[in-house]
């Protein structure tokens, strides 16, 4: 368990510190910006390359929302969602310190801004509403999780999940940002949020209840469609091993 742990703090840490990072750092940097075309792909490969490296310890969720959807799947012990997402924010948080002191060390530094935050209304980055906001996430982690469960599945070719997880927070990136900056993952936002300038905090609470709402309905869902896999593996509830 302790090595499940330390491997959801380190997967989770590499996203903050990867996708938003990638944002902080890099998106708008003067004359060669990574735009949000990168950014979407930092996220994507900061999943698929931890999947690949720790998800065979801990499952690779680095998400609370993927772990309580996992569990309502019936693919994850009740039981390790606790220390899982504390192990997943406290990951994000460390990360954000990271990036906090990095950006800080710039020479005109005057603060950290957005710090790559998710928000709505006058927090998003298009304006988008608080309704636009919360169905966004709704959607996207249910989309999200689907792709997890699907991919991990005992029926889906070996091997390949990383991929496929990775691809598909990359599209989720691609649609989102706009709108919401893209969480999908509540220890992310809690990350930034803590560290970033305006009103973001006093938005946090949609970007821990909309992704669970999201991923607890793809956790119904999938538990249907794969069933039959469902009651065979009752028994065994672990984490997909990538």
């Amino acid at each position: 368990m302790q090595k499940a742990l330390g491997a959801e703090f380190l997967g989770t840490f590499w996203l903050v510190l990867g996708g938003c990072g990638s944002a902080v750092l890099a998106a708008a940097f003067p004359d060669l910006g990574i735009g949000f075309l990168g950014v979407a792909f930092a996220f994507g490969l900061t999943v698929l390359t931890m999947a690949y490296a720790v998800g065979h310890i801990s499952g690779g969720h680095f998400n609370p929302a993927v772990s309580v959807g996992l569990a309502v799947a019936g693919r994850f012990e009740l039981g390790k969602l606790a220390p899982y997402v504390i192990a997943q924010v406290a990951g994000g948080i460390a990360a954000a310190i990271v990036l906090y002191l990095i950006v800080s060390g710039k020479a005109d530094f005057a603060g950290v801004g957005g710090f790559a935050a998710n928000g709505y209304g006058e927090l998003s980055p298009g304006g988008y509403s608080m309704a636009s906001g919360f169905l966004t996430e709704i959607v996207m982690t249910f989309f999200f999780l689907m792709i997890i469960l699907g991919a991990s599945s005992k029926r889906a070719p070996a091997g390949f999940a990383p991929i496929a997880i990775g691809l598909g927070l990359t599209l989720i990136h691609l649609i989102s940002i706009p709108v919401t900056n893209t969480s999908v993952n509540p220890a992310r936002s809690t990350s930034q949020a803590l560290f970033a300038e305006g009103g973001y905090l006093g938005q946090l609470w949609l970007f821990w209840v909309a992704p669970i709402i999201g991923a607890a309905l793809a956790g119904l869902a999938s538990k249907w469609l794969h069933l039959e896999e469902d009651s065979a593996s009752a028994a065994t509830p672990a984490p997909p091993s990538y």
